[in-house]
């Protein structure tokens, strides 16, 4: 089985939801694999650490941290969250004193499980928390985060930041969840099945135990639905991020296609979706969505005679009707 725990480093909850989860798995003899994901809880930090002090008086920020905790001051959820931590063995120094992008932790996470699989991978996570939560270390410092991995048994971590490695898998990994309805941190998903929050040991137990996911689909299927997910979120941009591997690989594909035309089409990429639309209509010409889509993406490029055509051939009692029937 695998557990893909979805999370931001910079959460305390994530940190309280390790521990939990490794208590739900203490014990459990069958083979299981840890997987962490990136998640950003706050996708607009700098990149330089700013007090957390300084950053609250920020009347955006202390919107959003009220949010986060209906009915308490961010002074009163911290206090919360200590006293759980507390109750997790965490401490007893608890809490983080910055506000800090959390991108170059989430690189490193990544790029230790490409190195190392899950269990290095779950060391240098551990470590960046403690890092960040226990002895409130800098870990949007690449200095920093380079002498975290090396403690945690992945030492050319630190070389690896310095480079672009791990980025496109970041930003990947990101799109992902976002396609897979991940809206939290933490989130575990099992399959095609999640759980939000730090939730309890015996409930997390209680999930995992709901039943193994069901047969895994090829790779390229679970891509598509992810890209066809993220364009019914309103993000074209990042379905063709997703779909930019299928379509070097399966570009013949009518589906995969259409699904980068309708992408290109609501991200008003016009010309590259009229190319793609033009060969779907040519092999398939009874077809009447792709002719709609052609048409509206000919009538955007202000080319209406050719579009009233193909929209006419989308639909012709339409076209009867408004009086262009042929």
């Amino acid at each position: 089985m695998r557990i893909e725990i979805w999370a931001d480093v910079v959460c305390a909850w994530a940190y309280i939801g390790k521990r939990r989860v490794e208590r739900a798995l203490a014990g459990r003899d069958e083979d299981i694999e840890v997987v962490w994901r990136p998640f950003r809880i706050d996708p607009t930090a700098p990149a330089g650490a700013v007090a957390l002090e300084e950053a609250l008086r920020d009347p955006l920020m202390d919107e959003a941290l009220r949010a986060c905790a209906p009915g308490l001051t961010p002074a009163q959820n911290r206090v919360r969250i200590s006293e759980v931590a507390a109750t997790e063995g965490l401490g007893p120094n608890w809490g983080s004193p910055w506000r800090v992008s959390s991108h170059d932790a989430h690189r490193l996470i990544a790029l230790a499980y490409e190195h190392g699989g899950a269990g290095l991978q779950d060391a240098v996570a551990e470590a960046v928390m403690r890092a960040n939560f226990l002895h409130s270390m800098d870990i949007g410092d690449r200095a920093v985060l380079g002498s975290v991995a090396a403690s945690a048994g992945f030492p050319q971590g630190a070389a690896l930041l310095h480079t672009d490695a791990g980025e496109a898998l970041v930003a990947e990994l990101l799109l992902q969840g976002k396609a897979r309805g991940v809206r939290t941190s933490p989130t575990l998903v099992v399959g095609d099945r999640a759980l939000g929050g730090a939730q309890s040991p015996r409930v997390i137990a209680e999930f995992l135990a709901r039943g193994r996911p069901g047969r895994a689909v090829p790779a390229e299927v679970e891509r598509l639905r992810w890209a066809e997910s993220l364009l019914d979120r309103r993000d074209p941009l990042g379905a063709l991020v997703l779909l930019r591997p299928l379509m070097e690989e399966f570009g013949a594909d009518r589906g995969v296609r259409l699904l980068a035309a309708r992408a290109c089409f609501a991200s008003a990429q016009l010309r590259r979706a009229r190319a793609l639309l033009e060969a779907v209509v040519e092999e398939t010409p009874a077809d009447p969505y792709a002719r709609m889509l052609y048409g509206r993406t000919l009538q955007r490029l202000g080319l209406d005679e050719e579009a009233r055509v193909h929209l006419r051939l989308a639909d012709p009692a339409s076209g009867a009707m408004s009086g262009t029937g042929g």
